[in-house]
Order: C-alpha cells, then sequence, then structure tokens
C-alpha cells in the first residue's frame, strides 16, 4: 500500500491531473474499453458499404439508391455529432459513450431486420445519430484522461483497436454476403456489438476528471484522481512533482461562446478540416467495392480486393505511434495528405489485381494514420467547458458534407469517369493538409488548458 500522502482535493484535480507522467493500469483498462466501443462503431460504419453490391443485386437497387442511403446516413452523424457533443459537455461524458452505444446499437439490429430501402434508410440514419454522438466523446475522452507527453500515442491505439472493426467488416461480408440472398442481414448484426462494451464499462468506466473540475465537482473526482496517482507513484518509484496553477473555471459553455474569437476561427477551420477528410477518406473507402465492380471486377473479387485493402487500417493507426507525439500535429497531417494525394493518383490509372491492391493498402493504411493524428488534434484546440460541442461541430459538419459527398463520387463517376474520381479524392486530401498547415493550431506536448483558454505563443 503506497503510504505517500495524496493532495487533497481542494488542490486543483485538472493540474494534479497534469503532472501525472505516465499511463497506468488504469489508463490501459480504459483504452480497451474505449477500443471494443471503436471496433464495433467501425464495424457499424462499413457495414452498408460492403453490403451494397448483394443489395443491389436482390433488391435491385441503382447507384443512385447507394448514394442516397449512404447520404442519410451521414444526415444521422450530423445530427449526432451535434447532439452528442453538447449531451457531454453537459450531463458529462461517461452517460453520453454509454447511452449512444445501445442507441445505435439497437438500430443496427433494427436494419438487419429491414425489408425495404426506405425502411433501411431510416435505421441507417438512426445507427449513425448513435456512432457520431459516441464518436466525437471517445476523442474528448482520450484527450482529457491522458497524460499530455502520450495523449497522442494513445489516441492512436485507441483508433488502432477500434479499425480492428474495419477488417472484421469486411471478413464477415466476404464469409456471409455470398452464401445467398438475405445473408446480407447477419453483417448488421454484427454491428450492434457496441453493447458488449456498454456492459463492461457499467463499474470500469469513470467520468472525465476535467468535465467534473468544469463542472465545479471535482470532490467527485477524488478516488479516480487519488487513484491514478497512487499507481504513477508505484510505477515511478517516487513521489509526483507539485501540481502547476489551474486554468480552467468551473463553468459553462455555450454556443455563442463558440461563435466569438478565438474559437470561432478554430471551429472554422477544423470544421473545414473535417469537412475534407469525410470526402476524401468516405469517398475512397466506403464507394471501392461498389467502383471496382463497375469498372469489371466481379462482386466476389470486389469483396476480396476491399478486405486486402481493410487490413491496413489497423498498421495504419499504429503508423502514428512514434510520430504522432514528436512532432507538431498539424505539420505531420501535412506530409501524410501530401504522400496520400499522390497514391490516390496512381490508384486511379492503376490497372492489374497486385497493382490495384497494393497501392489501395497503402492509401487506407496512411488515411488511417492521417485520421489518428487528426482525432487527436481535433478536442485539443477547445476548452473543456467547450470541447464536446467544439469537437462534435466540427465533426458534424464533416459528416453532413459526407451526404454530398456521396453524390458527388457517383456523379463523378457517371459523368467523368472511373480516373477522374481518384483526381477528386486527391485534390481534396490535398487540401485538407493545406488548410491546417496555414490556420491551425499548436498542440504537441501543451497542456490542454494553455491551448483551449488562451491565444497560440508566438
Amino acid at each position: 500500500m503506497d503510504a505517500t500522502p495524496v493532495a487533497p482535493p481542494t488542490r486543483a484535480a485538472d493540474a494534479r491531473l497534469d503532472r501525472i507522467p505516465v499511463v497506468t493500469r488504469s489508463h490501459r483498462i480504459w483504452v480497451a474499453l474505449l477500443g471494443i466501443f471503436f471496433t464495433f462503431d467501425l464495424v457499424d460504419l462499413n457495414t452498408f458499404a460492403y453490403v451494397a453490391p448483394a443489395l443491389r443485386s436482390e433488391w435491385g437497387l441503382s447507384i443512385t439508391a447507394v448514394g442516397a442511403v449512404t447520404s442519410v446516413s451521414f444526415l444521422g452523424m450530423f445530427l449526432g455529432g451535434l447532439l452528442g457533443g453538447r449531451l457531454a459537455d453537459r450531463f458529462g461524458r461517461r452517460p453520453t459513450i454509454l447511452g449512444s452505444a445501445v442507441f445505435y446499437s439497437t438500430f443496427s439490429l433494427l436494419s438487419a431486420v429491414s425489408v425495404n430501402v426506405e425502411m433501411l434508410a431510416v435505421t441507417r440514419v438512426l445507427t449513425g445519430f448513435g456512432l457520431q454522438a459516441m464518436t466525437g466523446v471517445l476523442l474528448v475522452y482520450v484527450t482529457e484522461m491522458f497524460p499530455r507527453e502520450q495523449r497522442g500515442r494513445y489516441q492512436s491505439l485507441t483508433l488502432a483497436l477500434g479499425l480492428l472493426g474495419v477488417p472484421i467488416a469486411a471478413a464477415v461480408s466476404r464469409l456471409l454476403v455470398p452464401i445467398g440472398p438475405g445473408t446480407w442481414r447477419w453483417v448488421f448484426v454484427i454491428g450492434a456489438g457496441g453493447i458488449v462494451g456498454v456492459i463492461l464499462s457499467v463499474r470500469l468506466l469513470p467520468e472525465s476528471i476535467r468535465w467534473q473540475v468544469a463542472q465545479g465537482r471535482a470532490e467527485e473526482a477524488e478516488p479516480v484522481l487519488a487513484k491514478l496517482e497512487s499507481e504513477a507513484r508505484g510505477i515511478l518509484g517516487r513521489d509526483l512533482p507539485e501540481p502547476g496553477p489551474a486554468v480552467e473555471t468551473a463553468e459553462s459553455g455555450n454556443i455563442r461562446e463558440l461563435l466569438r474569437p478565438p474559437y470561432l476561427q478554430r471551429l472554422t477551420v477544423a470544421s473545414a478540416v473535417m469537412i475534407c477528410l469525410i470526402l476524401g477518406f468516405y469517398g475512397f473507402s466506403s464507394w471501392i467495392p461498389t467502383l471496382l465492380v463497375e469498372d469489371g471486377y466481379t462482386q466476389t473479387e470486389s469483396l476480396n480486393y476491399s478486405l486486402v485493402l481493410a487490413i491496413g487500417a489497423v498498421p495504419g493507426a499504429l503508423l502514428a505511434w512514434p510520430l504522432v507525439d514528436r512532432f507538431e500535429r498539424k505539420t505531420l497531417i501535412l506530409g501524410i495528405s501530401l504522400v496520400v494525394t499522390v497514391l490516390l493518383l496512381a490508384f486511379g490509372i492503376s490497372s492489374g489485381a497486385v497493382l490495384v491492391m497494393v497501392i489501395g493498402f497503402l492509401i487506407n493504411m496512411l488515411m488511417q494514420m492521417l485520421v489518428a493524428v487528426l482525432y487527436t488534434y481535433l478536442p485539443e484546440v477547445f476548452p473543456t467547458r467547450l470541447r464536446g460541442l467544439g469537437a462534435g461541430c466540427a465533426n458534424s459538419v464533416g459528416r453532413l458534407s459526407g451526404a454530398a459527398g456521396a453524390f458527388i463520387v457517383g456523379g463523378v463517376y457517371s459523368g467523368l469517369g472511373y480516373t477522374a474520381v481518384f483526381l477528386y479524392l486527391a485534390l481534396v486530401i490535398l487540401l485538407l493538409g493545406t488548410l491546417l498547415a496555414l490556420f491551425g493550431e499548436r498542440t504537441t506536448r501543451r497542456r490542454l488548458e494553455d491551448v483551449g483558454s488562451a491565444p497560440e505563443p508566438a
């Protein structure tokens, strides 16, 4: 038993949290739990893309109908991100995560019993609502509860665990869809597995300490904070340094504050970058199975290639691990964007199974690396009282663009052809990196309170 005195709860809890320099046993448990949520989030998010070719055949859907279902899913995500972020700032990170996971799991099950495309569209809207309400808050949770020198690494690790859901969705689809009519329904059943994370998290996932401080409820954070301090002292073999001064005040944020300087510019930049990310990322991953079939590959070949491409997701997020806390995030994002731009252009003019799979694998891998770094960056630029709302708004605007993006890809393909789709995607990713490099904040290894509450130092 550690006999070192614990700082009294009158000391600023957020400052005490900042002095913990190591990842403890509790942190590792939280990573596993958040990884489960991310896994089934990404399983569910990718299910429609993998079953779309089968639905086109079984229900006689057009490319336009596939685009419509994809678009309404993004509309649900837009609304979910807005409401989820606001609920997280108002009622807490933990209840928002658990409630959203129950919500999207329920509607994923209902997707499995859809009798027509109209019912499926409704269930996908509501599934998307729950998915995005949860995803934005998961990012906020990692940002607030992990040591500042390592929060980027553990954001990438959490995402990497979650990205297991991408090859899981691809593999399940590859196994089930070709069996026969109606077997695509079981893919949606797998997507409802988020309920597993809820069951485990009821006892194991605490509320965010920073959120409790911002709400003037630091005494409620004391048991978890004291446990983290004790675990950290056990790892270090010495006492922790004295806490620094508190920065956050116990107050609630609101949308009006978010629309005033300095947060308006941050929200604008973050929203523009998320628009580019969604247009580029989902324009590639969601349409690849369908575009390959349209380009002459069989449905089985398309699913095989999609599975290979999907496997690149997990190592992609892990590629961010050694870099995300070492280099300035916005600079790293620019570098990744430039490489992805070149690869997308190459993919659009490539032919032959091996070349398509190799270049596609690299694109998917680096896209996920880009997502890991950007997901680390996004919640850092807002203060705790506005973090859920700010990150949620930026995420939501991005998701809303996905509704238009589904039609853009379909329109570009119909009007200009297969290669033009990848030229369009390359330009979008190039714009993403350029915008953030020019107008983004520096966040790497800075205190959250310093980044969120004050202008960037000269």
